[in-house]
Protein backbone atom coordinates (compact mmCIF):
# COMPACT_ATOMS: atom_id res chain seq x y z
CA UNK A 1 0.00 0.00 0.00
CA UNK A 2 1.67 3.21 -1.20
CA UNK A 3 1.80 5.95 1.40
CA UNK A 4 3.30 9.42 1.31
CA UNK A 5 3.33 11.42 4.52
CA UNK A 6 4.17 15.11 4.23
CA UNK A 7 5.03 17.10 7.33
CA UNK A 8 6.88 20.17 8.50
CA UNK A 9 4.53 22.95 7.53
CA UNK A 10 3.75 25.85 9.83
CA UNK A 11 3.61 29.59 10.29
CA UNK A 12 6.75 31.58 9.67
CA UNK A 13 7.62 35.21 9.08
CA UNK A 14 8.87 36.41 5.74
CA UNK A 15 12.56 35.68 5.42
CA UNK A 16 12.28 32.63 7.64
CA UNK A 17 12.85 28.96 6.90
CA UNK A 18 11.00 25.68 7.08
CA UNK A 19 11.91 22.13 6.15
CA UNK A 20 9.25 19.87 4.75
CA UNK A 21 9.56 16.10 4.84
CA UNK A 22 7.90 13.47 2.69
CA UNK A 23 8.15 9.95 4.10
CA UNK A 24 7.36 7.26 1.54
CA UNK A 25 6.46 3.61 1.89
CA UNK A 26 4.91 0.81 -0.12
CA UNK A 27 7.02 1.09 -3.26
CA UNK A 28 10.62 0.78 -4.38
CA UNK A 29 11.87 4.23 -3.55
CA UNK A 30 14.80 4.19 -5.98
CA UNK A 31 12.49 3.58 -8.94
CA UNK A 32 10.50 6.75 -8.44
CA UNK A 33 10.81 10.50 -8.50
CA UNK A 34 9.32 12.57 -5.72
CA UNK A 35 7.83 15.93 -6.52
CA UNK A 36 6.62 18.80 -4.40
CA UNK A 37 3.60 20.74 -5.53
CA UNK A 38 1.74 23.56 -3.86
CA UNK A 39 -1.69 25.08 -4.07
CA UNK A 40 -2.55 28.51 -2.78
CA UNK A 41 -6.16 29.50 -2.08
CA UNK A 42 -8.01 30.17 -5.31
CA UNK A 43 -5.08 29.12 -7.47
CA UNK A 44 -4.15 26.09 -9.52
CA UNK A 45 -1.77 23.52 -8.12
CA UNK A 46 1.77 24.24 -9.31
CA UNK A 47 5.01 22.35 -9.35
CA UNK A 48 7.76 23.41 -6.99
CA UNK A 49 10.57 20.88 -7.20
CA UNK A 50 11.38 17.25 -7.76
CA UNK A 51 14.16 14.75 -7.24
CA UNK A 52 14.86 11.53 -9.06
CA UNK A 53 15.58 9.04 -6.29
CA UNK A 54 17.78 6.87 -8.50
CA UNK A 55 20.29 9.45 -9.68
CA UNK A 56 19.64 12.48 -7.48
CA UNK A 57 18.84 14.81 -10.35
CA UNK A 58 16.68 17.75 -9.35
CA UNK A 59 14.43 20.41 -10.84
CA UNK A 60 13.12 23.67 -9.42
CA UNK A 61 10.46 26.11 -10.46
CA UNK A 62 11.92 29.54 -11.28
CA UNK A 63 9.99 31.06 -8.41
CA UNK A 64 11.92 29.02 -5.82
CA UNK A 65 15.35 28.66 -7.40
CA UNK A 66 18.08 29.77 -5.05
CA UNK A 67 15.75 29.62 -2.04
CA UNK A 68 14.53 26.01 -1.91
CA UNK A 69 16.66 22.87 -1.87
CA UNK A 70 15.33 19.36 -2.36
CA UNK A 71 17.22 16.35 -1.07
CA UNK A 72 16.67 12.66 -0.56
CA UNK A 73 17.66 10.19 2.13
CA UNK A 74 17.17 6.90 0.34
CA UNK A 75 17.97 4.89 3.47
CA UNK A 76 14.96 6.50 5.15
CA UNK A 77 12.77 6.68 2.02
CA UNK A 78 12.34 10.34 2.76
CA UNK A 79 12.59 13.48 0.65
CA UNK A 80 13.15 16.90 2.18
CA UNK A 81 12.38 20.38 0.91
CA UNK A 82 14.44 23.01 2.67
CA UNK A 83 12.76 26.37 2.16
CA UNK A 84 14.76 29.48 2.96
CA UNK A 85 14.02 33.17 2.58
CA UNK A 86 10.31 32.43 2.51
CA UNK A 87 7.98 35.00 1.01
CA UNK A 88 4.26 35.60 1.58
CA UNK A 89 3.61 34.31 -1.94
CA UNK A 90 4.99 30.93 -0.85
CA UNK A 91 1.91 30.49 1.33
CA UNK A 92 0.12 27.37 0.19
CA UNK A 93 -0.68 23.77 0.98
CA UNK A 94 2.34 21.74 -0.06
CA UNK A 95 1.88 18.21 -1.38
CA UNK A 96 4.42 15.54 -2.16
CA UNK A 97 3.78 13.09 -4.96
CA UNK A 98 5.49 10.03 -6.38
CA UNK A 99 5.55 8.45 -9.80
CA UNK A 100 7.92 7.48 -12.57
CA UNK A 101 10.48 10.23 -13.14
CA UNK A 102 9.13 11.12 -16.58
CA UNK A 103 5.61 11.50 -15.23
CA UNK A 104 6.74 13.77 -12.41
CA UNK A 105 8.82 15.99 -14.69
CA UNK A 106 6.04 16.32 -17.26
CA UNK A 107 3.62 17.21 -14.48
CA UNK A 108 5.95 19.87 -13.12
CA UNK A 109 6.55 21.42 -16.52
CA UNK A 110 3.04 21.14 -17.97
CA UNK A 111 0.84 21.42 -14.91
CA UNK A 112 -0.71 18.02 -15.66
CA UNK A 113 -0.42 16.96 -12.05
CA UNK A 114 -3.56 14.82 -12.35
CA UNK A 115 -1.49 12.20 -14.20
CA UNK A 116 0.45 11.43 -11.03
CA UNK A 117 -0.64 8.25 -9.28
CA UNK A 118 0.46 8.78 -5.70
CA UNK A 119 -0.13 11.80 -3.48
CA UNK A 120 0.35 12.54 0.14
CA UNK A 121 -1.91 14.71 2.22
CA UNK A 122 -0.79 18.29 2.18
CA UNK A 123 0.98 20.32 4.79
CA UNK A 124 0.13 23.99 5.19
CA UNK A 125 2.84 26.63 4.94
CA UNK A 126 1.87 30.15 5.94
CA UNK A 127 4.31 33.01 5.51
CA UNK A 128 3.39 36.25 7.19
CA UNK A 129 4.63 39.62 5.96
Amino acid sequence: DVQLQASGGGLVQAGGSLRLSCAASGFTFDDYAIGWFRQAPGKEREGVSCINSSDGSTWYADSVKGRFTISSDNAKNTVYLQMNNLKPEDTAVYYCAADAPHTIVVALLSGHYYDIDYWGKGTLVTVSS
